[in-house]
């Protein structure tokens, strides 16, 4: 085991995202997870049924807790709801883990399409995680919402992602599952320039927690020492894998198999 990674994030009641599904993607990839929740949901397959938040005193306290005891390697913030949670958890880590590699996945919508980040905050996430981030993660309508783009191709991908690169953060992994087209296109930008990562769509209603999965799977890499560029391409490859050995539980957007790299 080694690199300590951080998750300060919602539960999935399901298990198939959320802090359940990081602690999964973590450990799978031979790190060591610890948690910060900051939201409860009663969900499954079909979608959100309920959100219950956790109040931000709390959720700085885990955070605090677990830096000023164990540390952390890296840190991967997920679903944080509203202006108060995020700004709880950009104070603790401006005063807790300065110089720690930090992977935002920027959450705003489940699967089903149920909001998980208030309209309200995403002014705030922009303010205060963006300027944080080593890596922020955004799918494309993630992606329209921070940038204030529309974003309909790999053209407008590169574009958006360097329009973000502006806004403060290290990097852009811009995830393109959304586009229609049988390959499924990944932009990763930095000050540096642009990597793209192409892939063959995989033809699975085995997508929940896609996003938290492989945002967690980067920041253990990050956690272990991997350049960014080999932690994103490992993390996509252990996604996809993922993806192809899925269980097929439940009647929607099914899980993933989380668990593959220990199959026989």
């Amino acid at each position: 085991m080694r690199g300590r990674v951080l998750i300060v994030a919602g539960s999935d009641s399901g298990g198939g995202a959320g802090i359940q599904a990081d602690i999964k993607a973590v450990t799978a990839n031979n790190g060591f997870a610890m948690t910060a929740i900051t939201a409860l949901t009663a969900q499954d397959t079909h979608g959100v049924h309920g959100v219950h938040v956790v109040p931000v005193d709390f959720i700085a306290q885990q955070m605090r807790l677990c830096l000023r005891d164990i540390g952390a390697d890296a840190i991967k913030t997920g679903m944080l709801h509203d202006s108060a949670t995020i700004d709880a958890v950009a104070d603790t880590l401006e005063a807790e883990a300065k110089g720690v590699k930090l992977v935002v996945d920027p959450v705003m919508y489940a699967k089903g399409g149920h909001p998980l980040l208030l309209p309200e905050a995403v002014t705030t996430l922009k303010r205060r995680m963006m300027v944080l981030a080593t890596l922020l993660t955004p799918n494309l309508p993630e992606a329209e919402a921070l940038s204030g783009m529309s974003i309909r191709t790999p053209a407008d991908m590169r574009h958006a992602a360097q329009a973000m690169i502006t806004l403060g953060c290290q990097a852009v992994l811009l995830k393109g599952g959304h586009l229609d087209s049988d390959n499924v296109v990944d932009i990763l930008a930095t000050p540096e320039g642009i990597r793209t990562y192409e892939s063959p769509r995989i033809k699975t209603k085995a997508t929940h927690g896609t996003g938290c999965t492989l945002a967690s799977a980067i920041a253990t890499g990050l956690a272990q020492n991997l350049d960014l560029e080999t932690a994103v391409g490992r993390a996509r490859d252990y996604v996809r894998r993922a993806m192809e050995t899925a269980p097929g539980y439940g009647g929607g957007h099914g899980p993933l198999n989380h668990a593959h790299p220990f199959d026989r």
